[in-house]
């Protein structure tokens, strides 16, 4: 029988064999300091036409409510940067959208190191978590030791940067836990508030999605009607505007997961094949693509707004 401790390193070791480029574990617990933080956001109206933020509260903050008897969290971070010049005759992409589904990436992931902890320890009972459920992914990380939330929201790792995603593992069994990030290393840094076209990066680590690009050309549907919403800056998917200019970035090195690499289609289409792009061909670029979200509908009103012929 391991003990906790021993058991947590396993989980680690086996995670950075998965190819993880960070693994953390925290007590399962109500994160109740994230209430008021959360219930101001939404108050505010900043998640915009996002209304499922404001549903499954609880679930949200208390992991009780997603895996009866939780007793951990296990965190996992993987990078997703690529150094990838694009001249200005390209539509923007985030580079989190340049080749497959991060999702199934990470999905996949997590439960190989799931099947591994259920071989350790045969009656452990949780579920994997990728940005799909109402969890606080970016508070849990913080609880888990892998970083701090940056003025732009995102997470940042002293090591590795903001281009990160991240993926849960909530299960039934005590674990030993890592110390949570306690400091806050932005200090006196504006460059990301500075940088954002439409002024969407407020005090407090809040981000009002209304004015936010991600949101606007991910998120958003029918056409735009604000003037915020005409601020696109060549983003049809996404935007990474606050991250590359973030200073720990600089040393945030690359991705070497080779389902992230960049689609052909991304890399040489030209303005003119991007105008004429047909609900089959965007089907067919982007059936295994995180793009897919904005619908074909939504993705040719960016391209005539952000990249006219």
């Amino acid at each position: 029988m391991n003990t906790p401790a021993e058991l947590s390193s396993l989980i680690k070791k086996r995670s950075e064999e998965l190819g993880f480029d960070l693994c953390g574990i925290a007590r399962s617990r109500k994160l109740t300091e994230n209430i008021d933080h959360l219930n101001l956001w939404l108050e505010n109206g900043f998640n915009a036409g996002m209304g499922y933020m404001e549903r499954n509260f609880e679930k949200r903050i208390d992991p009780q409510h997603l895996v009866e008897g939780a007793r951990s969290v296990i965190v996992v971070g993987l990078k997703y940067y690529q150094e990838i010049e694009l001249n200005s005759e390209k539509p923007v992409f985030s580079k989190y959208a340049y080749g497959q589904d991060y999702h199934h990436v990470l999905k996949d992931k997590l439960y190989r190191l799931f099947d591994f902890v259920r071989e350790v320890v045969p009656d452990t009972t949780g579920r994997v978590f990728v940005d799909s459920a109402p969890v606080l992914e970016k508070a849990w990380a913080v609880e888990a030791g892998l970083g701090w939330v940056g003025k732009n929201g995102l997470l940042i790792s002293k090591n590795h940067g903001s281009f990160l995603f991240l993926g849960e593992l909530i299960v039934d069994i005590d674990l030993d836990y890592d110390l949570p990030e306690t400091g806050e290393y932005c200090g006196s840094c504006t460059k990301c508030i500075d940088a954002c076209p439409n002024q969407a990066i407020l005090t407090g680590n809040r981000i009002d999605s209304n004015r936010c690009i991600s949101y606007l050309t991910i998120e958003h549907r029918g056409e735009f009607n604000k003037p915020a919403d005409q601020g696109l800056d060549k983003c049809v998917f996404g935007c990474d505007i606050c991250q590359d200019v973030c200073p720990w970035n600089k040393k945030a090195g690359v991705t070497n997961v080779v389902e992230f690499d960049i689609k052909p289609e991304i890399r040489d289409f030209t303005r003119a094949q991007w105008q004429t792009v047909t609900e089959d061909q965007f089907i067919k670029i982007f059936h295994d693509s995180p793009v897919q979200r904005t619908g074909y509908a939504g993705f040719m009103r960016n391209l005539r707004l952000s990249f006219p012929a």
